[in-house]
């Protein structure tokens, strides 16, 4: 196949040859015998996105999302690798959760990950056996599936994950220093009804650069590679880059602020929490600037029922795995960001960090896992229009460019309407 006229993200238009699902070659190609030719009319031509962060909840929670429903919604959005978290049921803390997720996720129509979990009863010796995306995300606080550790055993699972060479995922939120306070008074009804900014106002920025620091320095002192999950603040961030770790930020702590919760309500209810506008357009500037290192989107889809419940009986999460992508070409459009931010935020730079040579670039030699992008067609986000099992967005209204078609190891994932019978791959097989 040869993708002809394509437009990459630093501004050069080419062509594309893919064979055997792997891009062959890229420049100015003459045309083969018989080669099947698409164009790509001048439009952007970006590496599949690599989202290092999703909950596609299952086993256990397959009301939520599955393995089929979330990778569809993932190629839909041009993400073409995932990176699975451990709080299913049974959870991966363990050889046997791990098999039990690995046999469900072969039902992916893209490629994927599955990360390890930390809890009291783990057994590092059966999980560092199996072939881990990375451990983590090790929670220093609570969140949906009670997963938080003491200081103690995140130092020891540091230490095993450093000796076996396997990153460590950190949700970094120190309990400690939660303001109780702001939980205690009148919450509001439920749903879109309740006083959601009382979540943020508990679960306080404060917090996290707290168990950022923490988390570098156990880091430094065991030798392990540490990263930090949804950084929710400019200090978190700031902390993670003195202390030698990467960091990801999320589409929600980029686009959505506290401003947005009388309208979000439950909806907007996620940990860590939003933060004031103030901190988001600091988040921004560290996104545009380069002091982020990635966007993960952390989708933790949420029945509507679920989420129709009082702000302390609702769970905590938002989907986004679909509209990463779009939401962060709709801020090349508005000329907030360049498309060769968005290309190694999403794409080259979590592939980096990660160790996966093969993904995040279109250059010779690469898994031909591509997306193709008409910045012309920028549209409102719908809920209605998504296809995570998950049927709403708290991004509803917003601008993103949705991909034209996206492409797995040279096969045509979604085409726009329609998905392909694509079968992924774990990516550390």
């Amino acid at each position: 196949m040869r993708i002809e006229n394509a437009t990459l993200a630093d501004g050069r238009v080419v062509d594309v040859r893919v064979e055997d699902g792997t891009v062959e070659a890229v420049g100015d190609l003459d045309p083969v015998a018989d080669e099947e030719t698409v164009d790509a009319e001048e439009n952007l031509l970006l590496p599949g996105a690599i989202d290092v962060h999703v909950h596609f909840r299952e086993p256990g929670f397959e009301h939520k999302e599955t393995w089929e429903t979330g990778a569809r919604s993932a190629a839909a959005g041009g993400v073409t690798t995932v990176a699975d978290q451990p709080n299913t049921d049974p959870t991966t803390t363990d050889g046997a959760g791990f098999d039990a997720k690995a046999e469900r996720a072969a039902k992916s129509c893209i490629d994927y990950g599955i990360n390890g979990g930390v809890t009291a009863d783990w057994d590092p010796d059966s999980l560092l056996d199996r072939p881990l995306f990375a451990l983590g995300e090790v929670f220093l606080a609570d969140s949906t599936g009670d997963m938080g550790i003491e200081a103690d055993l995140f130092s020891e699972a540091a230490e095993r994950a450093g000796e076996a060479g396997v990153p460590v995922t950190v949700h970094a939120e120190d309990a400690d220093l939660f303001d109780e306070s702001a939980i205690e008074g009148d919450l509001g009804g439920v749903g879109r009804d309740a006083d959601a900014d009382a979540w943020s106002a508990y679960r306080t920025a404060e917090a996290e650069a707290a168990a950022v620091e923490r988390a570098v320095r156990v880091g430094g002192e065991t030798g392990a590679q540490i990263h930090v999950a949804h950084t929710s603040t400019p200090e978190g961030v700031d902390a993670a880059r003195d202390g030698g770790a990467t960091c990801e930020a999320t589409p929600h702590h980029l686009f959505l602020s506290r401003d947005d919760l009388a309208e979000l309500g439950t909806y907007g209810r996620m940990n860590p929490p939003l933060r004031s506008e103030e901190r988001r357009e600091s988040m921004f500037e560290r996104l545009a600037d380069g002091r982020i290192d990635m966007v993960a989107t952390d989708h933790a889809p949420h029945t509507r029922e679920e989420k129709e419940q009082s702000l302390l009986d609702a769970p905590s999460g938002v989907p986004g795995v679909e509209t990463m992508v779009p939401l962060l070409l709709g801020a090349v459009v508005a000329g907030d960001l360049t498309a060769e931010r968005v290309r190694d935020v999403v794409a080259a730079t979590p592939a980096e960090v990660f160790d996966l040579p093969r993904k995040g670039r279109v250059e010779a030699g690469a898994d031909a896992d591509l997306a193709l992008y008409d910045l012309d067609a920028a549209r409102e986000i719908r809920g209605a229009d998504l296809h995570s099992k998950c049927d709403w967005t708290p991004f509803e209204g917003h601008t993103g460019v949705f991909p034209e078609w996206t492409m797995l190891r040279g096969e045509f994932v979604w085409d726009g309407d329609e998905f392909g019978e694509v079968a992924g791959e774990n990516v550390r097989d």
